[in-house]
């Protein structure tokens, strides 16, 4: 079984709520966090497969279409490999946020499908997010947990960017 680097997007990898953009909608509206891109980078360099596990109830609340969501996880993905690295998968949760779903975050419906598919030893993994929630769905999976944010937080580690989780990750992965 392989060791994993499950990713929250917004607010690891790229803008939410910044002066730029409120909500990314379209992939015009993507905009990398500083080092994001190399930050997965270097975890690939590691050996690590590196997954995106995001929440996108704007699907379901009917903000975002489906088909815009994958051209924004296109350029997600675009913009990553210009760097040299690559996300194995990005998986999402398109339901309504009260639609009770096992993908949605907190649940671990997500990460425990992915480990599945992709033969991935949840145990020696690592869940990174911004938000509680992602941090709650890395424990119910079984996960380590690092919480890139100043909040107190159930995570195991803390981090200020996704650049200082992956100096943690390569650490407790080893």
């Amino acid at each position: 079984m392989k060791k994993a680097v499950f990713l929250d997007r917004d607010g690891v990898l790229n803008e939410v709520l910044s002066d730029r953009v409120k909500f990314v909608n379209k992939p015009e509206q993507l905009y990398l966090l500083e080092g994001a891109a190399e930050a997965v980078a270097e975890i690939n360099k590691e050996g690590y497969e590196v997954f995106v596990v995001t929440n996108q109830g704007g699907v379901g609340l009917g903000f975002l279409k489906e088909k815009e969501l994958i051209k924004i996880h296109d350029r997600l993905q675009e913009l990553v490999n210009e760097i040299g690295g690559h996300f194995k998968e990005i998986a999402y949760c398109p339901h309504k946020p009260k639609a009770g779903c096992e993908c949605r975050k907190p649940n671990a419906g997500m990460l425990t499908d992915l480990a599945k598919r992709h033969d991935i030893d949840l145990r020696n993994s690592v869940m990174v997010g911004d938000h509680e929630r992602d941090i709650e769905a890395g424990i119910k999976a079984g996960c380590k947990t690092i919480f890139i944010g100043a909040e107190e937080t159930k995570a195991d580690f803390q981090a200020t960017s996704l650049m200082e989780a992956t100096e943690i990750i390569k650490k407790i992965l080893r």
